[in-house]
């Protein structure tokens, strides 16, 4: 059973842990690695080294948007094709533990699964904008 009381303080940490990951995610892609050398990372696996650019910016408003509660769902969803990228092209190769040489794909795994739990949770509490349908009204069993 949900505890309906407690349950949109959990959506609410999972969307800001969510957010701030991606935000550390772009934050590598630009403090560490440089765009330059993200772009040019890109180019060696044979993707369009602009696909960094984009990834960099869509990992930074999409870790903002889940922060703020900015249509969680929708932005959730919209994340899960980065993940994919990045098993296919980057961490598939070696394997499933992300302790494996060149990092396994179990952490993206993961996180995939974490998205999609945040986009069928919804905005949870404190979201700026809901990009939710409206929920059906509760259920309550009363005598009659």
């Amino acid at each position: 059973m949900i505890d309906t009381r407690t349950a949109p303080y959990a959506a609410l940490v999972l969307r800001i842990t969510l957010g701030l990951v991606f935000l550390a995610h772009a934050g590598l892609k630009v403090f560490v690695f440089t765009p330059a050398g993200a772009a040019q990372f890109f180019g060696s696996l044979g993707l369009p080294p602009a696909l960094a650019y984009l990834t960099i910016a869509a990992e930074t408003a999409g870790g903002i948007a889940l922060i703020l509660g900015f249509f969680t769902r929708w932005v959730s969803l919209a994340l899960i094709p980065i993940l994919l990228g990045a098993i296919a092209f980057v961490h598939g190769p070696a394997g499933f533990f992300f302790n494996n040489p060149n990092g396994g794909w179990e952490y993206l795994a993961f996180w995939i699964a974490a998205l999609v739990a945040q986009a069928l949770l919804g905005d949870g509490a404190l979201a700026v904008r809901t990009g939710s349908a409206k929920t059906a009204p509760s259920f309550s069993p009363r005598s009659a």
